[in-house]
């Protein structure tokens, strides 16, 4: 394809005065050479699709804390090395029973999330009872109450059925909870209600990797670059005989993006903010990583974050763009538009509302508590055919038009990093 030299060289000069320094191209950091030789590590079958709990996302926990040492990251808030560990809680079913106005339940229609191994609820046990009718965005609504911190009893209407089911999925680990949260698929809505829940319970070890670069002149705020490392392991073999979910583009690429990005930061060396880098596990499973992160940091200094999700194909508009999640709950997008004026780059809304998406990532976790997190994406989730499959491999990826988004997300979040733009606040979720 023929290029126009005017456009290339407007985009030369906007991201030589970007990088500060005009002896030194953003080219020479932020490559598709580069980028494929992370992204190569990172969903290779030697990782074996990065399961959490699994020794091998243990290796790519190792690969990403060799980046980051190698980019001279410092340690977060007196962490001893770059994992930010936390402790699961992996529960095993034991039973359920209960009744409804005296007519009993079946154990099937129950989910409980809880770190009590013995769980009793009544009437008289200070749980909020809750009928949630016929609700389109079920699972959304569902999980936040599930990471909410008070005491409830949810009753489904059968209408959600089919989301009621999918929803068990994530109730066999959770982070250590003070609370309870039950659901129970029934079209009652009882006066008088008796539960019973029996678990096993046992404790597992988990990291995420985190990264910062100390601010200058704004220490104390922080701006956040994430992606996910995790992803699904191994499963089945399909039609080609393949087992291993390698999760190329969903995260390996957003993970690659943080890696890049955390290096081309710390050769610019002018960040008047402190930025933080962390690749979030257990996404995969209910986003317990950044549940745990969001715990850690303090949301009311963090101006920004830019969650990095499944950038390693074409977006509906083709190369040179993106969509950014949520767009309409604050201006972060509008700002990072605008550093691009002149360049080919564009960033887009979120094109798939009904997919719910600004919830289905680790953004969700911070923007439930006001801080304007949003996720950059290019996946077209109408259509994405290696979305959860085995082919979801690096040859399916773009690693030129990969370089070129990461290389936008550089330049575009400049001046929130220099603390020139603060994005408004997204409205916190009640829980």
């Amino acid at each position: 394809m023929k290029k126009n030299i005017n456009t290339i060289f407007t985009v030369t000069i906007f991201c030589l005065c970007a990088m500060g320094s005009p002896a030194q191209s953003i080219d020479k950091v932020i490559n598709a050479v580069e980028v494929e030789r992370i992204e190569k590590t990172l969903s290779s079958d030697d990782m074996k699709g990065r399961k959490t709990f699994s020794p091998d996302i243990e290796r790519a926990a190792d690969f990403i804390s060799a980046e980051f040492k190698k980019d001279g990251l410092q340690y977060f808030q007196g962490m001893k090395d770059y994992r930010q560990s936390f402790n699961m809680i992996k529960t095993k079913f034991i039973s359920a029973e209960g009744d409804f106005d005296g007519a009993p339940l079946d154990a099937k229609n129950i989910i409980a999330f809880t770190t009590d191994a013995d769980l009793t609820i009544n009437n008289i046990s200070g749980y909020e009872k809750i009928f949630i009718a016929a609700d389109s965005n079920f699972i959304r609504n569902a999980l936040k109450y599930v990471q909410s911190d008070k005491n409830y009893l949810l009753i489904v209407d059968t209408a959600n059925s089919l989301g009621f089911n999918r929803l068990k999925r994530f109730k066999q680990q959770s982070l250590k909870r003070a609370n309870g949260v039950v659901f129970v698929l029934s079209s009652l809505n009882p006066l008088k209600y008796n539960l019973h829940i029996r678990h096993e319970l046992s404790e597992a070890g988990l990291s995420n990797v985190v990264g910062i670069l100390p601010g200058k002149s704004k220490k104390d705020e922080y701006v956040v670059f994430s992606g996910h490392y995790d992803h699904l392991g191994i499963g089945k073999p399909d039609g080609r005989g393949d087992s291993i979910y390698n999760g190329a583009n969903d995260d390996a690429a957003g993970t690659t993006a943080v890696l890049m990005l955390a290096k081309y930061f710390s050769q610019l060396k002018n960040n008047e903010r402190t930025l933080v880098f962390v690749a979030f596990t257990a996404e995969e499973i209910g986003e317990y990583g950044s549940q745990y992160f969001a715990k850690q940091i303090n949301p009311d200094k963090v101006a920004a974050m830019l969650n990095i999700e499944m950038i390693g194909t074409d977006s509906k508009w083709g190369a040179n763009s993106a969509y950014i999640t949520g767009y309409e709950r604050s201006d972060l997008g509008k700002i990072l538009q605008a550093n691009l004026t002149g360049s080919k780059f564009h960033f887009e809304p979120d094109p798939y509302p009904a997919q719910n998406l600004f919830y289905r990532s680790d953004n969700a976790s911070l923007a439930a508590v006001g801080v304007p997190a949003h996720t950059i994406s290019t996946s077209k989730m109408d259509n994405e055919p290696n979305y959860h499959k085995q082919s979801d491999e690096i040859g399916t990826l773009n690693m030129n038009n990969m370089a070129e988004i990461i290389k936008a997300i550089a330049i575009s979040s400049n001046t929130i990093v220099s603390g020139k733009d603060t994005p408004a606040r997204v409205a916190k979720q009640n829980r």
